[in-house]
């Protein structure tokens, strides 16, 4: 087993709802942001951020300050003695800062040392900063320039090619339509309708809200975000009338993912302080595996299955196994895919919800993802749970845990 000795608080998670970009969290600094979130969070908790003795702070997108990252976000939430590493790896950081902390808690386990582990992932995707390259050997001395958010979803650097055009790589390859894309689109439009049930019950197990959203200044209230927002009545009339976004492809803006504002955390630790902080501590959360991958060059969808093989393998389990599975899906085209190939019925995954519906702030999004397998595996009964999920750069990273409920 990959990692034995690293677990969760049940409870000791969270994630606000997701902003389509432009929307309400569109001016929010992510740092102050996930420092607000995260003492209501521990407050409600009645968990002291004093407690915390290392933290991993997931962000993908600069902000202003973030030069600061971990140090100013522990500084912000009272636990200012702790310093942090700050990482980006794309759609994959919710994964790996995740990773990060099983390791830390592992090796200081070994040692003898007891380690609270603060991980949080935070993103505005909205007016990502505009970037300005000095480049002295340029014509007359003109630098290079970049819009952090919008280019590299156009542009990947190595592959040369879209976000858009690896979906479409996939699908010709796999041969798969747009009548199965629409068709899985309103499956998960369908599942993420069972969370709002009985006044979102699903989502209040674990979400942040209501949230004032206030100015600049901190005074003046100019929303109130109750859920998620930007998510849009989709149909099966609606979606077969949209085309392609690429001529000949198969891939319309009705069946991927849009972009978005959040922030989540998850605290990883000992079983026994796990125990502690725990809401009940008769629930046990255990982080067991983690697996990575790449495929090749321009098919980024592929890569859920290795890295998905790879996670499981660690963990000693086949794909028969798994209760729960939840997914990274930024197209349709990637749940189509990973269900022929691991062998996984559509309806059997992604219950609750996913990022095709409620969208995707990079760094969050599989943070939210692993939130949602825990609680659903509760809901269960236990047993295991899968996160997979794809990311730039033909990537992908795979997270396995166990709910003993």
């Amino acid at each position: 087993m990959f990692f034995q000795k690293s677990y969760i608080p049940y409870g000791g998670y969270w994630s606000t709802p997701f902003c389509r970009w432009q929307g309400s969290f569109a001016h929010l600094n992510s740092v102050p942001f996930a420092a607000e979130i995260t003492t209501k969070a521990l407050q409600e908790r009645n968990i002291s951020p004093q407690v915390f003795n290392g933290l991993y702070l997931g962000i993908t997108v600069p902000q202003m300050h973030t030069f600061y990252g971990g140090p100013w976000l522990s500084g912000l939430i009272g636990a200012g003695t702790v310093t942090g590493s700050m990482i980006g790896q794309a759609c994959a950081t919710g994964a790996r800062v995740m990773t990060l902390a099983g390791f830390d808690i592992e090796a200081s386990a070994d040692a003898g040392e007891e380690r609270v582990i603060l991980t949080i992932t935070t993103d505005r995707c909205s007016n990502g900063p505009h970037v300005y390259y000095p480049n002295p050997l340029g014509p007359g001395g003109t630098g290079d320039k970049e819009d952090w958010v919008w280019d590299n979803f156009g542009h990947d650097p190595f592959a040369k090619n879209a976000m858009i055009e690896t979906a479409e790589n996939v699908a010709k390859e796999a041969g798969i339509t747009k009548e199965e894309q629409d068709e899985m689109t309103l499956l998960r439009h369908r599942q993420y309708e069972d969370a709002l049930k009985d006044d979102s019950a699903f989502l209040r197990r674990y979400m942040v809200i209501p949230i004032e959203v206030k100015d600049a200044r901190g005074r003046k209230i100019l929303s109130t975000v109750e859920g998620d927002e930007g998510v849009f009545p989709t149909t099966a009339e609606g979606l077969a009338k949209l085309k392609p976004v690429l001529e000949g492809g198969t891939v319309p803006y009705g069946t991927q993912t849009y972009p978005a504002d959040g922030t989540c955390g998850i605290i990883v630790t000992t079983r026994e302080k796990a125990r502690e902080l725990s809401r009940d501590p008769e629930i046990e959360i255990q982080l067991l595996s983690y697996g990575e991958a790449r495929a090749k060059k321009g098919y980024m969808a592929q890569a859920t299955v290795p890295a998905t093989r790879q996670a499981l393998s660690r963990a000693g389990i086949s794909i028969e196994d798994v209760k729960v599975i939840k997914t990274h899906n930024p197209f349709a085209v990637n749940d189509i895919y990973f269900c022929r190939e691991m062998g996984v019925e559509p309806e059997a995954m992604n219950n609750y919800g996913s990022s095709l519906i409620w969208g995707h702030p990079q760094g969050p999004t599989g943070h939210r993802l692993i939130i949602e397998v825990i609680e659903e595996l509760i809901l269960a009964g236990g047993g295991h749970g899968l996160f997979v999920g794809c990311a730039a750069g033909d990537t992908s990273a795979a997270v396995v845990l166990k709910v003993t409920a």
